[in-house]
């Protein structure tokens, strides 16, 4: 099983043991409201002051980055690891957030409907059965996904010697255009992630990859959060 999201990468389920609790879907959904409500907490924190918390964004960003990590690599930390992380990008995202807003004021409001509006049109397509996470079309976000990071990684490391990638960061077409195709390639990843949670259950997953499900669930959706942020930006510029 396999997912465009890094932190659903290769075989992460097992079985859980005799007599141990296993994996439900209703307990991942639990967990996931759980972490949003983290989110939402750490994000109001920030939001009503972002300068003063402004310097504080780079440290916290790279912590949010190692805690993804040790989540990703020792799962059963998860349920102490997942929403250290959901408090610490909500830190994170009220700043940005607060300074998106200063711009362009309402932006954040529409950002916000649009990522829930993404995920649960999503969700029932999936539960439906519309859309269906198939091998292909597994191996096309995955590929997809891959080919994003690759383009942020090299415009970061440009960014250090002060360039930058042209006309992505722009409120021209091709700006546009490559935002909304990340913002798609996102929302993709969500399929993955409700498959991959679903198999989980159905492979019997210890307990505790409730809140793993959870909390890679929680990373594609702050991800498509920031895209729409990014996207809706754009279009105000022009």
């Amino acid at each position: 099983m396999r997912s465009g999201n890094p932190a659903l990468k290769g075989e992460v389920f097992k079985a859980a043991g005799a007599g141990e609790e296993t994996m439900s879907i209703q307990g991942a959904v639990n967990k996931t409201m759980l972490l949003l409500f983290l989110v939402a907490i750490g994000a109001a924190w920030t939001w009503s002051n972002p300068v003063r918390f402004l310097p504080f964004v780079w440290p916290l960003l790279i912590g949010g980055f190692i805690l993804a990590l040790v989540t990703i690599f020792k799962k059963e930390w998860s349920p102490v690891t997942a929403p250290i992380y959901a408090a610490v990008e909500g830190l994170i995202l009220g700043v940005l957030s607060a300074i998106f807003e200063r711009s362009y004021p309402g932006i954040v409001i529409q950002a916000v409907g649009l990522t829930f509006g993404v995920l649960f049109s999503l969700l029932l397509a999936y539960k439906s059965r519309l859309i269906q996470a198939t091998e292909n079309f597994k191996l096309g976000v995955v590929a997809a996904t891959g080919g994003i990071a690759v383009v942020y990684i090299i415009d970061i490391v440009m960014g250090f010697f002060g360039r930058s990638i042209p006309f992505i960061h722009q409120s021209g077409l091709i700006g546009i255009g490559f935002s909304i195709f990340v913002v798609i390639i996102a929302s993709l990843n969500l399929v993955l992630d409700f498959d991959f949670i679903e198999k989980g259950t159905e492979a019997g997953a210890p307990q505790y990859m409730e809140w793993y499900g959870a909390f890679c669930l929680m990373v594609t959706l702050i991800w498509l959060y920031l895209e729409i942020l990014r996207l809706l930006s754009k279009t105000r510029k022009r």
